[in-house]
């Protein structure tokens, strides 16, 4: 687990910040903010970030949405687990995944044994009012979020709970997430 560093804030204040020593990987349902969520961590921790579907689709030189609808879940996935694979070696960083990466038996496995597994985890209707503001995803197209987030919440809650740590995130601001992030890695 991570250690201590005791930095300076302000005139008499310090915060217990915690040492990265390898890489802290978010998961969670589609809408719950790993990527906003991931960028403000890393930019709070000082260390590098990576959104696990950006590389996907840098990798493969397609959109998530067309590999979907080109090739399959199943080819997405097993691309998905690579990138992942490849993401979480080398020096520590924060990753944000895509919302079935930590349902792959082989990807969740990886993630538990190399890095710190955070479930950023929310209502339905909060993860539903986020994922509708936006068209891009392939697990949504045509359908109610409300029903299907309900319904993919069912399948992977239990395997998301096998996280490292448990963070709730709601309609605050994505910094107090991240500070509550921070608390649970320095404990």
């Amino acid at each position: 687990m991570p250690g201590n560093d005791e930095q300076k804030i302000g005139k008499d204040r310090t915060v217990t910040d915690p040492v990265i020593d390898r890489p802290i990987v978010l998961v969670g349902m589609m809408g719950v903010g790993k990527s906003s969520i991931g960028k403000r961590l890393a930019a709070r921790l000082n260390v590098p970030f990576a959104d696990a579907d950006d590389e996907i689709e840098r990798a493969a030189g397609l959109s998530i949405s067309e590999i979907f609808e080109k090739f399959g879940e199943g080819y997405f996935r097993d691309g998905e687990r690579r990138v992942i694979a490849r993401l979480v070696e080398g020096a520590p960083k924060i990753i944000a995944t895509g919302g079935g990466a930590f349902v792959n038996a082989d990807t969740r496995a990886l993630i538990l044994e190399r890095a710190i597994s955070i479930w950023l985890d929310a209502d339905v209707k909060v993860l539903a009012d986020r994922v509708g503001r936006r068209s891009h995803r392939p697990l949504l197209k045509d359908k109610d979020p409300i029903e299907v987030l309900t319904e993919l919440g069912k399948i992977r809650n239990p395997l998301y709970a096998t996280a490292n740590i448990h963070i709730r995130s709601d309609t605050s601001p994505h910094m107090r997430t991240v500070e509550n992030i921070v608390k649970a890695l320095a404990q």
